[in-house]
């Protein structure tokens, strides 16, 4: 414990800066002596922290509520706490525990609020914890919490092999559901592994193939796609279905204002629930009811509580795409926008002699 304490006390910590609305490259690394806890919060030792969708959004200067740059991404992270601010829990220190950060993930050390911390069982690798923070409570909440799925449903999960996708994946087969899962060819194998009949949407008509599957139309719809897409899928719905929209990934690349996309789907969503025509339609926020901290906090701990168990247990297998050191995030970033990898890109710490040399290495092998 106090050998944790002594070498935060000693330490200068890296973090990854986004500057401004830049490339991956653009991403700068800097360092500055670590910071001492406050009242309430605690010092994490960063062992991995993610790469979602949320960062890819936020170096464009779209994702809906970003800081104002410079700032340091990071919407989820799993490390071991250093140490505690003053009248803080002592008995924390030494142990690993994964937070929702929504920012400030992509460093060495960084201070967490003990509130939030969700501790994360004995034996599982952080990396692998790691890929079900932000995506497993996304797909937990969204399946059972907004959809409510159950045994016997037919689901449709769009982007299976990402990184929430792939988990929706498995939970709604744990749930007993039958699931359709949209990927393009190279990743048609692992989607079909995990245990959902891939369709591959860039060669095929998407409502035609998910008829062929379930004439009737599905009970529930993932969409993180958005856009004018998310008609096609309101109307693969079966009377009862619920469409829960997560995103809008269909304008990462288009200029312009970051609410709009949101505000345009929400709008819509809103008008089709107004409508009588027996089907319901969200638009999932995973910080919604965050103003209520107490129970935001119990939810949002007991589902993540419950997802790290499933996984500690063998139920869930993680889909860890790569494990880049944090000094390379830029690389990171590339590699996780590229649509080429199954599950998410992880940012792990730096070893002795990391940092200084280019390629991507066995860290992306």
């Amino acid at each position: 414990m106090n050998e944790l304490r002594q070498a935060s006390d000693r330490a200068v910590m890296t973090e990854v800066v986004l500057p401004g609305v830049v490339e991956p490259a653009g991403l700068q690394i800097r360092q500055r002596p670590v910071p001492a806890p406050g009242p309430g919060q605690v010092l994490l030792v960063m062992e991995a922290a993610g790469i979602s969708f949320a960062e890819q959004q936020m170096r464009r200067g779209k994702y809906f509520d970003q800081p104002p740059f410079p700032f340091t991404p990071g919407y989820d992270v799993v490390g071991t706490v250093a140490d505690v601010g003053p009248g803080g829990d002592a008995a924390l220190v030494g142990r690993r525990f994964a937070a929702l950060t929504k920012t400030g993930g992509w460093a060495s050390h960084l201070l967490v609020p003990a509130a939030d911390l969700v501790e994360v069982p004995a034996g599982v690798d952080p990396a692998e914890a790691e890929t079900l923070v932000v995506n497993g409570i996304t797909a937990t909440q969204m399946l059972h919490r907004v959809a409510r799925v159950r045994a016997g449903q037919t689901v449709l999960v769009l982007g299976a092999n990402g990184g929430v996708g792939s988990t929706l994946v498995q939970l709604a087969r744990r749930a007993g559901a039958r699931v359709i899962g949209t990927a393009s060819l190279r990743h048609q194998e692992a989607v079909r592994e995990l245990g959902a009949v891939p369709i591959d949407y860039r060669t095929h008509d998407l409502g035609a193939e998910v008829r062929k599957i379930a004439p009737d139309g599905v009970d529930a719809v993932f969409d993180h796609i958005g856009g004018e897409g998310i008609i096609t899928s309101f109307g693969l719905l079966a009377p009862g279905g619920t469409l829960v929209s997560y995103g809008t990934a269909s304008t990462r690349d288009i200029e312009g204002s970051a609410k709009w996309p949101v505000l345009k789907v929400v709008g819509r969503l809103q008008l089709w629930n107004a409508l009588p025509n027996g089907r319901h339609a969200h638009f999932f926020n995973i910080w919604a009811g965050k103003r209520r901290a107490g129970a935001f906090r119990a939810r949002l701990r007991a589902d993540l509580t419950e997802v790290l168990t499933l996984l500690a247990d063998g139920a869930i297998t993680p889909q860890v795409a790569a494990r880049v050191p944090l000094s390379r995030a830029a690389e990171a970033m590339t590699l996780a926008e590229s649509g080429t990898v199954t599950g998410k890109v992880v940012l792990v710490p730096d070893t002795a002699g990391e940092g200084d040399h280019g390629g991507l290495g066995e860290s992306l092998a």
